[in-house]
């Protein structure tokens, strides 16, 4: 059975349409729906579950992997397993002390998963290299960069600690950067007593905001800070109340008293914020 022109415009929509244009439809060869119409700025809202820094990596996520890299092989796979790209995730733990979760794994010696996520993306350092014991790897680091092994990883660690971590594996590295004596290099510290440290501690607010504060407590005989509902980092004193956070060296946060209030002021370089003393936590 054949179909006719006029059978065809009697069958479909286009029966209705000017007949101008219905030449040109039908010399198309085929009928087609009519497009969406293109959404404007600002008159739709992301559809239900879109990160709002897409498209971003989810903090929460990248968080996790670096998190998980110190010591949760299962977790690490399962992240990286799924999103590849988290092989080279990195944290900014507080004021500049940025870690990925390469560097975690080579800071305390977890030779599984950094061997892991250098099989799967992850980007190769001096740390890794000094923790797996590649002393080749190492050797030609500082030969092509003089004076780099005084560089600290994460947290203000040494090159030289991060070889420690390897163990037995690692010790030709250890043995050739204790050579070095910028290797294990960091700011002298100063003697702070238990009262000393005792009367910094407390909640200095520096804004109206509900996060707007610093925390200031005793871990382990060390002073730490925090944001409100932020990580904690520990503090290392360079004496007269001033201190540098780990993994910061250059920030300073200075404790003063001014007009009978004790205050807590953050540099790095310029001043950040002063927040005062308003209790004990």
């Amino acid at each position: 059975m054949s179909i006719t022109r006029r059978d065809l415009l009697g069958l479909t929509p286009f029966a209705l349409l000017p007949a101008a244009l219905r030449p040109a439809i039908l010399s198309a060869g085929a009928v087609h729906a009519p497009q969406p119409a293109i959404p404007q700025p600002g008159s739709v809202s992301p559809p239900p579950g879109i990160d709002p820094a897409f498209p971003l990596h989810p903090y929460a996520v990248v968080r996790e992997t670096v998190g998980a890299s110190h010591n949760n092989l299962i977790r690490v796979k399962e992240l990286v397993g799924r999103q590849p790209a988290l092989a080279r995730a990195a944290v900014d733990w507080g004021f500049g002390d940025w870690e990925d979760a390469l560097g975690a794994a080579s800071h305390v010696g977890n030779r599984d998963i950094a061997e892991f996520l250098l099989a799967n993306g992850a980007r190769p350092s001096i740390f890794s290299a000094a923790m797996l014991g590649q002393l080749d790897v190492v050797k030609a680091f500082i030969a092509a960069s003089p004076g780099i092994e005084a560089t600290h990883g994460p947290h203000s660690i040494t090159l030289l600690r991060h070889a420690q971590a390897g163990g037995d594996a690692a010790k030709p590295v250890f043995d050739y950067l204790s050579t070095l004596p910028a290797a294990d290099r960091k700011p002298e510290m100063q003697p702070l007593s238990a009262d000393e440290m005792a009367a910094l501690t407390g909640t200095y607010v520096f804004g109206s905001g509900p996060t707007d504060r610093l925390n200031v407590k005793v871990t382990r005989d060390l002073l730490t800070v925090a944001r409100e509902g932020g990580s904690a980092r520990n503090l290392w004193h360079l004496g007269d109340r001033a201190f540098y956070p780990a993994g910061a060296v250059a920030v300073r946060l200075r404790f003063a008293e001014r007009a009978g209030q004790l205050t807590l002021s953050v540099f790095d370089p310029d001043l950040i914020v002063t927040g005062v003393k308003v209790g004990m936590l």
